[in-house]
């Protein structure tokens, strides 16, 4: 017999089995002898007041031994020798495309212009060596995508666009741990998740698929509907067209005397590049393939000593205790009609450098999956939309590049303060807020280095004024946050992707062109890893129904 129950029990009760069984025996006064299994199906903290609960859900197995998997297994088909479908991009969006085309009974072939999850491991830590970013190798570009090195949080609020419990199943499928289907904010862990990651890549393989790495999308071939013109630029204006594949460079060498060689792949394409291939959206652009300006944010990392926000959030000098996690906290105020919030939080974790190209930096953040360092670090940003920027600097007339220019122009200014290298500028929190200058910094997980500048000054008045009173804000509404203890890391820009590529609400294909699906966060239509996946496995029956058509 299994039976259901919801409890709220102390964090030493739900952290150890032989305590929860006693007490589900004695609340529903039940022989703990016949109790042969216990699973937890949802847990939670609730934090709000000084005792502390934990809230679960608890499947319980009495009299029988738990017989159901842990989680729900997809099947897998090969697919050698069935229609083929361009997947451009390796990120949560690409694979989970790729992995929904094969249970679709399609082939994927996926391009991805970075290295392989493992090699890309070195690459990274390049950056803080010799103080240089491989513009095709980073912790945006390579398998996984910008989420497989920074953190592998799975929260999400977009719970309407699809099935985020396949999405987390899929996960545990390829080797994840299974307590991301039971903790309200699951999270698989920058030390984890490259193994989950090459699992899912050895799947699509597996069934018949392809996958290029260091194989990078120069353009798309269209073909016109009517006239049948084939090519990789745009057939006459005015003409129907249908994107037929990709032309595509292998840049795994790199010699002055022999060039990249191109490749071209032929079928539809799901376009899923993330938030950061800017040469794309640059290439859409001048193709005059509709793309629009969208809204980003706009910040820092702020940095604080992981015990003090235990302290703050658990209500508790001793911080979090035996039993419980890393804090994590979530901030949001308004401030002159512009959302001011905390973003991508990252307890017990690591702030790291995210540019992609030389003469830029941009920080991020990410966590183990033990959550154990000595600092918790987060996102604090502004909403910035494409009316907030001066027009004459970034014109808006014809321009769906202009709030990409506001960041690039933005990373281009830190990487000046940081005297032109990955030392990233840097200012104690209640400075910034009080407008002095910090002339000493506290010790930080950013591992190329700090060096101390006046955010206050430099960057934009309207990021910097927000930021303050939003700072002053969340140092009400928590005692102790607003400290000098803490330090702002700038600057955060990869938040979001600052392009939409229009495309059709039912069909998913771009608005105007057949046989091109952008997808996932860079096409602007998800905002993490999950939503990005669920994004990707839409885009994939999309296509499957324009086969059919």
């Amino acid at each position: 017999m299994t039976n259901e129950y919801q409890m709220r029990v102390e964090p030493q009760v739900a952290a150890q089995e032989n305590l929860l069984r006693r007490r589900i025996a004695d609340e529903q006064g039940i022989d703990e002898r016949t109790i042969y299994g216990v699973r937890i199906l949802r847990r939670s903290i609730d934090a709000r007041q000084r005792q502390i609960w934990v809230n679960l859900t608890v499947r319980v197995y009495v009299n029988e031994q738990p017989q159901d998997d842990a989680y729900q297994r997809t099947d897998y088909p090969n697919v050698e020798g069935r229609p083929q479908v361009i997947v451009v991009g390796a990120g949560p969006g690409g694979l989970f495309a790729a992995l929904r085309l094969i249970e679709l009974g399609l082939r994927p072939v996926v391009l991805e212009r970075g290295k392989n999850v493992h090699e890309r491991k070195k690459d990274l830590a390049n950056i803080t060596k010799t103080q240089k970013v491989d513009a095709e190798s980073n912790y945006c570009f390579g398998e996984g995508g910008a989420g497989a090195y920074s953190d592998g949080k799975l929260y999400t609020r977009s719970k309407k666009r699809g099935n985020i419990e396949k999405i987390l199943n899929v996960f545990c499928q390829h080797g994840a741990s299974t307590s991301i289907l039971a903790d309200a904010h699951p999270h698989i862990g920058t030390d984890k998740l490259p193994k989950v990651i090459e699992a899912m890549r050895n799947t699509i393989l597996r069934c018949g698929g392809e996958v290029h790495f260091q194989t990078k999308m120069t353009r798309l071939i269209f073909r016109g509907v009517r006239s049948g013109e084939c090519g990789v630029r745009l057939p006459i204006s005015g003409e129907e067209l249908i994107v037929i594949g990709v032309e595509a460079e292998d840049i795994s060498y790199s010699s002055l005397l022999t060039p990249h060689s191109s490749k071209e792949f032929f079928g539809p394409v799901i376009l899923a590049t993330g938030h950061s291939a800017r040469d794309v959206y640059r290439y859409l652009a001048e193709a005059k393939i509709e793309i629009e300006a969208k809204g980003i944010a706009v910040g820092v990392r702020l940095e604080h000593p992981s015990q003090l926000i235990d302290q703050i959030q658990y209500h508790s000098k001793q911080g979090r205790g035996r039993w419980l996690p890393a804090a994590e906290y979530s901030m949001v105020t308004q401030v002159d009609g512009r959302g001011v919030y905390s973003f991508c939080m990252c307890p017990g974790g690591f702030v790291i450098p995210a540019a992609t190209d030389k003469e830029q930096i941009v920080v991020n953040g990410m966590s183990p999956a033990s959550r154990g360092t000595q600092w918790s670090n987060s996102g604090m940003v502004v909403e910035v939309r494409p009316e907030d920027l001066d027009d004459n600097q970034y014109p808006i007339a014809n321009n769906p590049l202009r709030v990409m220019q506001f960041q690039e122009e933005l990373e281009r200014m830190c990487w000046q303060q940081g005297n032109m290298r990955q030392t990233a500028p840097a200012q104690r929190m209640a400075d910034f807020v009080n407008g002095r200058l910090s002339y000493d910094l506290p010790k930080s997980s950013y591992a190329p280095g700090l060096i101390s500048s006046p955010l206050h000054f430099w960057l934009p008045k309207m990021i910097t004024k927000r930021l303050q009173e939003g700072f002053k804000t969340f140092g009400r509404q928590a005692h102790g946050f607003l400290t000098n203890e803490a330090v702002m890391i700038a600057v955060e820009t990869r938040t979001s992707s600052p392009i939409r590529i229009v495309r059709d609400k039912d069909t998913l294909q771009h608005v105007r062109i057949q046989g091109l699906f952008p997808c996932g966060e860079g096409a602007g239509y998800a905002g993490g890893i999950v939503s990005a996946g669920v994004d990707g496995e839409r885009c994939a029956e999309s296509v499957a129904a324009s086969y059919k058509r």
